[in-house]
């Protein structure tokens, strides 16, 4: 399989999307539309860390993803992200998240609405994935 592109909505983004919300019905709740601002930050946070070659929520200069959604515009009530490195392919990061009780938390918490997911080559783990969900606040 290809490795993902650096930039923009991948295929290897939107499968991930669509299996997120194959979860989510199963699991009782509706499916999230992509988000573009939501898109874009998860794409920068994972290009972010594949070219700086670090793996954590908090970008390098100490902003959490709330404090990235926020700067990017969007007004949430409810926020989440999941990030991943090191899979190489839309169903392995799948696995992890749905294998880790936070990551699979944040996937079937019903009351987020969007979502924007990233991925990005580079780094020490070769792959950095990151899945930002939001709910706008009304």
């Amino acid at each position: 399989m290809p490795a993902p592109p650096a930039t923009g909505q991948s295929a290897f983004a939107t499968a991930v999307v669509a299996a997120t919300n194959q979860q989510r019905r199963a699991a009782g709740c509706g499916d999230l539309t992509v988000d573009a601002v939501l898109t874009s930050v998860a794409q920068a946070h994972s290009a972010d860390m594949a070219t700086a070659n670090y793996f954590s929520h908090n970008s390098q200069d100490g902003r959490t993803p709330f404090d990235r959604i926020t700067a990017a515009g969007f007004s949430f009530s409810v926020a989440a992200e999941n990030i991943a490195a090191g899979q190489r392919d839309p169903a392995a990061v799948m696995q992890a998240w749905m294998n880790s009780p936070g990551h699979r938390a944040n996937i079937l918490n019903c009351a987020l609405t969007r979502i924007g997911v990233g991925v990005a080559n580079g780094g020490t783990y070769g792959v950095y994935w990151t899945q930002d969900f939001g709910t706008p606040r009304r």
